[in-house]
């Protein structure tokens, strides 16, 4: 199961962050889970939103440069040894994880790990078959 995620390539400068956000907020675009990588000169903003097409239009037409790509939303017990059991599930099969974040669910105790696997049709088989429970870009927003 694949989650839909916009990324937004970021001048590496006060205020650009607010300007996507409000952009968003605009646009009536609810953010569901986010990342934020950075270099000396630009920044990569990852995320999940309950609008994908809208963002990635109202984005652009901000001036933005926006790609989208899939992600694994696994969701776990929020407790000690959750990330590791998934981590241990795809490592004994030589899985790469290229990046993930996480967020916690506060309507109940379980945390969901957003993860970009070098293979990802290999690592949703391998998730299942271990029983993790695979979450659709539907149910995070819902959440």
């Amino acid at each position: 199961m694949r989650v839909e995620q916009i990324a937004v390539f970021l001048e590496n400068k006060s205020g650009r962050l607010a300007e996507i956000t409000r952009i968003l907020a605009e646009h009536q675009v609810n953010i569901r889970a986010l990342s934020v990588a950075d270099t000396a000169d630009f920044g990569i903003l990852r995320l999940i939103v309950d609008k994908v097409e809208e963002a990635k239009k109202a984005l652009r037409a901000g001036g933005f440069t926006v790609g989208k790509t899939n992600v694994v939303a696994v969701e776990v017990s929020d407790n000690i040894g959750g990330l590791a059991h998934v981590l241990a599930a795809v490592n004994e099969i030589g899985l790469n994880v290229e990046y993930m974040y996480a967020f916690v669910n506060k309507s109940s105790e379980n945390a969901v790990l957003i993860f970009r696997f070098d293979n990802m049709d290999k690592a949703i088989e391998r998730l299942q078959q271990k029983g993790f429970v695979l979450l659709s870009g539907e149910q995070i927003c819902s959440l």
